[in-house]
């Protein structure tokens, strides 16, 4: 069973919506236990860094989630869920999984022509091959919406990259884990192959 982690970040239902899309059976769970017994995860989430770091604390989620990482069991983050696999984000001064090294920066512009969140459909160019991404083609666009971004360390980390005002880390990996900073759920029939991918993917890249 695919689990969808429930760490009171919102947007799950949608995101198992799309997952039946794909004939993936996914159960919401924010039981610990539970989770290190998934044959699959997705890590979903819209929200703020802070909170939902306390939830996933509490909850002994941190832990779980790790543990399932090290295991190799395929693991896809989405939104929130990415910017919270890094080491820190600057919304709230919060320090976060450590997952993927790097942080996570807000959007600071200098005219006001482009809105923060960004919110709406942007391409994705992949800059590395990875069997999630083996279906992009150039001009797809995936739906966003989003006030931070993550920076990784790592240039080998980056999978994929899109543009608002300036480039930006979309999709991040290592080894069983990838993550979007977009929302394939929300994305129509591109996002439907990029979960159509996850759920034949074995964690190997």
């Amino acid at each position: 069973m695919t689990i969808i982690i429930d760490y009171d970040a919102g947007n799950l239902r949608s995101v198992q919506r799309a997952c039946a899309e794909v004939d993936l059976p996914a159960a919401i769970c924010a039981d610990p236990d539970q989770l290190r017994h998934a044959q699959r995860v997705i890590f979903p989430g819209v929200g703020a860094a802070g909170s939902a770091m306390r939830s996933i604390v509490s909850r002994g989620l941190d832990e779980a989630l790790a543990e399932v990482i090290e295991s190799g069991i395929p693991v896809l983050g989405i939104c929130l869920g990415l910017q919270i696999s890094l080491d820190y984000s600057e919304e709230n001064d919060t320090r976060t999984l450590g997952l993927i090294p790097g942080k996570v920066q807000r959007f600071d512009f200098d005219h006001a022509e482009l809105k923060i969140p960004h919110m709406g459909w942007n391409e994705v160019r992949p800059v590395q091959a990875h069997p999630l991404l083996g279906d992009i083609e150039p001009g797809d666009e995936f739906y966003f919406v989003h006030s931070y971004f993550p920076v990784p360390a790592e240039r080998q980390t980056v999978f994929a990259v899109s543009d608002y005002e300036h480039e930006f880390a979309c999709a991040v990996g290592r080894d069983n884990y990838f993550a979007t900073q977009f929302h394939p759920e929300k994305s129509g029939r591109v996002g439907l192959r990029l979960l159509q991918n996850f759920a034949r993917w074995d964690g190997r890249c």
